[in-house]
C-alpha cells in the first residue's frame, strides 16, 4: 500500500480545502432552510416516491417545483438520511463547493503544474458568489461540480481522442441539464470547439464522435422530461410555471427563451415583470423563484413593510410583480441596481459597474484575461491544439467568454448568483496566468512586464469595488486598503527589479558571486509576488467570509462587500430574513383544530404563501396558481368541485395571482364566510394596531362589496398583489358554500 506523503503540495492543497470548507460550512445554521420554496418542495419529496420523482412542491402532489429534479433529489436523499432540517438540505451544496475547489486544482495542475492549480483553487474558494451559492439550497453549485467533473472526462477525450471519454463528458452535461436545464449547455461551446481543435485524431472521426455524443447528450437531458410529459396529467402534479402543463414547454419557455430575453414573458420580465391585463383568457407574466424577490407578499409577513418598487407599489391586481428598480433598493446591497440582471444597463462594462452583479464575480476577471493572453503567447496558441496546455487554455477561455457575453448583454431574467458559473473558468485562468507570467518574469524581456502590470490592473479593479462599498465597517476597509497598498508597492518593486535586470544584462562582466546573487534575487522576487498575490486575495476573501456572519438572502444569495455595507436588513443583500414565522403559528393551530377529512389544510393564491406552512407542518397546502400565482392549474368549476367534495374548506385570500387564480379568489371572497382575524391571526402585529372583530367584519363586508362591484362591471377587480392585497389578506371558510353546491 502506497504511503501518503505529506509534501508542500499536500499541505497547500489541504489548507485551501480547509479554507473552502470554513467559508462554506461555518455558521451555516444562520441560513435556516435557505430558499423556502425549494425547502418546502424537498420536504414534500421526502413524503412519497411519487412526490420525489415528479419534484412536487406540496405533499399532495398538486404542482411541481419549476426546475428539473436531480438537484432536489440529492437534497431529498440527504434529508432522508440525516432528517429534514435546514442543515441537511444545505449540506449537498456546501460539499459541492469544496469538491469543486479540488476539481479545479486537479484540472489546472494536470496541465500547468501544482502552483497554478493551487492558485486557481484558492481563487475559486474565495470568490464571493461561489461561496454564497455554496451556502444556499439553490442548486447552481451542484451544476458547477457536475460540469467540472465533465471537464475532467473532456480533457482526457481531447488529449487521447477517446470517444468513450467524450461520451462520459456529455452524459455529465446531460445530468447537469437535469439540475438546471439550459444553464448546463452554456459550457457546450467550450466542449465542442476544444474537441474539434484537438489534434490526436482526424477531423472526420471527431465529427462522428461529436454526432454520437450529441445524441447521447439529448437523450440524457430529455429523459426525465419525456417520462413526465408522457404520464397523463391526471396522474401527476401540474408542471409549475409552464403554460401547458409540459416540462418541454418549461424548458423552452420559462427556463429557456425567457433567460435570453426572448418571447413575450421575458419582455415583460426584463422590464419589471409587469402585468399583462389583456383579459382573463391570457396568461399573465410568469415569474418563478428566479424572477421575484423573497420580499413579495406571503402569509408569513403580515404587516412587514415592502421595499419601494416591489409589488406593493403597483396596486394593480395579481400577477403584477414589479421587482425593485435600479437605484434605490434594487440590488443585493443598499443603493445597487438590479437584483434582476436584466435591470442593469447591458454592455461590456455591466459587470464592472455599480450594481448587484459586479461584487460577486469581478475580482479575478482582469487577471483571467491577462492570464489567457500570457498563456497563449507562451504556448504559441493556434487553431491546432496539440498539447495539454493548449487544450486547457481553450477549454477555460471558451467556457468564460460566452458566460461573460451573456451576463454582460442579455436582457433576460437572471440573478447575481447565476454568476457562480463564471467562477471556475475565471479562477482557472487566473492561476494559469500568474504561473505563466512568473515564468516570463524570470526570463526577462518585455514579457516580464506582464506580471507587475497584471497585479496593478487587479489592484485598480479592487479599488473600484472598494469605492462602491466604502461605507463598510472601518476595520474591514482599512484591511483592504492596506492589502492594496502592499499589492501596489510589490508591483512597483517588481517593475524596478525588471529595469535593474535589463541594465545588468547589458554588462559584459560579472562578479564571481553572481550565482548567489541570482538565488537571492529569485527569493526576493518570489516574496514580492506572494505579497502581491495576497493583496489581491484579501478583498474577495473578506467579501466571501461576510457570508459567515451575515445571513445571505435566501432567494437571491449573494456574498461580497455589499453584505458588510448593507444596513437595510430586509433588503436583498441578506439581513435577518427568515423562512419561518411565528405569525404562522396561530393560523396553523386554527386550521389543524378545525380540520376533519379535508385533503388540503388550506388553499392559497401562490406557493410563496404556503411554503413555510409546508415546512413547519408537512400538511398539504394548495397553491392555486403555482409559485407566482399565475399558473392556470384549476378552472373555477374544478375548484368548486373540490369544495363540493369536501377536499378544500379554508382559503386564504390576498397575495399574488392572476387569471383563473384571481377568479377563484374572487369566488371565495364572495361565497365564503370570513373567519374573524382574532381566531387565526395575531392582529397586534399585522399593522401594529389591533382591531375590533366587528370592525374587521365590517371592513371585510365592504371589501367583498367592492370586489363584487368590480367583477360585475367587467373589471378583473382583484388586488391580491401589493400592500392593499396584503392588508386585505383574509381567511374564508367554504363549508357553507360546499353545502349550497351539493
Amino acid at each position: 500500500m502506497k504511503k501518503l506523503k505529506f509534501t508542500k503540495e499536500t499541505l497547500g492543497l489541504s489548507l485551501v480545502l480547509i479554507l473552502s470548507a470554513i467559508l462554506n460550512f461555518a455558521n451555516i445554521s444562520i441560513e435556516a432552510y435557505g430558499n423556502g420554496y425549494y425547502a418546502a418542495g424537498v420536504k414534500s419529496m421526502t413524503m412519497s416516491l411519487k412526490n420525489f420523482f415528479f419534484v412536487s412542491f406540496d405533499p399532495t402532489g398538486f404542482v411541481t417545483i419549476d426546475k428539473p429534479p436531480l438537484g432536489f433529489w440529492i437534497q431529498a436523499i440527504f434529508a432522508k438520511i440525516f432528517g429534514f432540517s435546514g442543515w441537511s438540505i444545505l449540506l449537498p451544496e456546501a460539499l459541492a463547493g469544496v469538491i469543486s475547489v479540488w476539481l479545479i486544482y486537479y484540472l489546472v495542475k494536470r496541465s500547468f503544474g501544482t502552483v497554478a492549480g493551487l492558485i486557481s483553487a484558492l481563487c475559486l474558494a474565495v470568490t464571493p458568489v461561489f461561496v454564497a451559492a455554496s451556502r444556499n439550497n439553490t442548486i447552481d453549485n451542484l451544476l458547477v461540480v457536475t460540469l467540472l467533473s465533465a471537464c475532467v472526462a473532456l480533457s482526457i477525450a481531447a488529449e487521447k481522442g477517446k470517444v468513450k471519454y467524450l461520451i462520459i463528458s456529455l452524459v455529465l452535461v446531460g445530468i447537469g441539464f437535469n439540475i438546471k436545464m439550459l444553464e448546463a449547455y452554456m459550457i457546450g461551446p467550450a466542449f465542442y470547439i476544444t474537441y474539434l481543435l484537438s489534434s490526436t485524431i482526424s477531423f472526420k472521426k471527431k465529427i462522428k464522435h461529436l454526432v454520437l455524443g450529441t445524441v447521447v447528450l439529448f437523450a440524457v437531458s430529455l429523459s426525465w422530461a419525456a417520462i413526465v410529459d408522457l404520464v397523463p396529467a391526471q396522474n401527476r402534479p401540474y408542471v409549475g410555471s409552464s403554460t401547458n402543463n409540459s416540462v418541454l414547454e418549461l424548458i423552452i419557455g420559462h427556463n429557456g427563451l425567457e433567460r435570453l430575453g426572448l418571447g413575450n414573458k421575458s419582455d415583460k420580465g426584463a422590464r419589471g415583470l409587469g402585468n399583462d391585463n389583456q383579459g382573463d383568457g391570457q396568461r399573465q407574466s410568469q415569474n418563478t423563484i428566479d424572477d421575484i424577490t423573497q420580499n413579495a407578499p406571503n402569509s408569513n409577513n403580515q404587516g412587514q413593510q415592502m421595499p419601494q418598487g416591489s409589488p406593493s407599489e403597483n396596486g394593480q391586481g395579481g400577477g403584477n410583480m414589479q421587482p425593485p428598480n435600479g437605484g434605490g433598493q434594487g440590488g443585493p446591497g443598499g443603493g445597487n441596481q438590479g437584483s434582476f440582471g436584466g435591470q442593469t444597463p447591458a454592455g461590456v462594462t455591466r459587470l464592472f459597474s455599480k450594481n448587484s452583479l459586479s461584487d460577486q464575480i469581478i475580482w479575478f476577471l482582469p487577471l483571467a484575461l491577462l492570464g489567457f493572453i500570457a498563456g497563449a503567447i507562451k504556448e504559441k496558441l493556434r487553431f491546432k491544439l496539440d498539447n495539454k496546455r493548449k487544450l486547457s487554455l481553450s477549454l477555460w477561455f471558451i467556457w468564460l467568454v460566452p458566460e461573460f457575453v451573456y451576463f454582460s448583454f442579455t436582457t433576460g431574467l437572471f440573478h447575481p448568483y447565476y454568476l457562480t458559473m463564471m467562477a471556475p473558468p475565471a479562477a482557472a485562468l487566473a492561476g494559469i496566468g500568474i504561473s505563466t507570467m512568473w515564468q516570463f518574469y524570470k526570463e526577462g524581456g518585455w514579457k516580464a512586464w506582464l506580471l507587475p502590470i497584471a497585479f496593478v490592473v487587479e489592484g485598480l479593479t479592487h479599488m473600484l469595488m472598494l469605492s462602491y462599498y466604502y461605507s463598510m465597517p472601518n476595520i474591514m476597509r482599512n484591511i483592504i486598503i492596506a492589502a492594496l497598498i502592499l499589492c501596489f508597492v510589490s508591483s512597483v518593486i517588481l517593475g524596478i527589479l525588471n529595469i535593474l535586470s535589463a541594465i545588468k544584462s547589458k554588462k559584459s562582466t560579472f562578479e564571481n558571486n553572481d550565482g548567489l546573487k541570482e538565488i537571492k534575487d529569485i527569493k526576493l522576487k518570489k516574496t514580492l509576488v506572494g505579497i502581491a498575490l495576497i493583496g489581491i486575495l484579501v478583498t474577495p476573501f473578506i467579501g466571501a467570509s461576510a457570508a459567515i456572519t451575515h445571513k445571505v438572502n435566501e432567494t437571491i444569495p449573494c456574498a461580497g462587500l455589499e453584505l458588510l455595507s448593507n444596513t437595510q436588513k430586509d433588503d436583498f443583500g441578506g439581513g435577518n430574513m427568515t423562512n419561518t414565522s411565528s405569525g404562522n403559528t396561530k393560523l396553523i393551530e386554527f386550521l389543524k383544530s378545525n380540520k376533519t377529512n379535508e385533503k388540503y389544510l388550506l388553499a392559497v393564491s401562490s406557493a410563496r404563501s404556503s411554503q413555510d406552512m409546508i415546512i413547519q407542518t408537512g400538511e398539504s397546502v394548495m397553491a392555486i396558481g403555482g409559485f407566482s400565482g399565475s399558473d392556470n392549474i384549476l378552472t373555477l368549476d374544478q375548484f368548486k368541485e373540490l369544495v363540493k367534495k369536501g377536499e378544500v374548506r379554508y382559503v386564504l385570500t390576498g397575495g399574488m395571482g392572476g387569471g383563473a387564480n384571481s377568479e377563484i379568489m374572487n369566488w371565495a371572497t364572495q361565497n365564503g364566510k370570513a373567519v374573524p382575524e382574532s381566531e387565526w391571526k395575531d392582529t397586534t402585529t399585522s399593522n401594529n394596531q389591533p382591531q375590533d372583530d366587528k370592525q374587521n367584519t365590517a371592513n371585510l363586508q365592504n371589501q367583498n362589496s367592492d370586489k363584487s362591484s368590480n367583477r360585475n362591471s367587467g373589471s378583473r377587480g382583484q388586488n391580491f398583489g401589493g400592500e392593499e392585497g396584503r392588508n386585505s389578506e383574509q381567511l374564508y371558510d367554504l363549508k357553507d358554500a360546499a353545502d349550497t353546491l351539493k
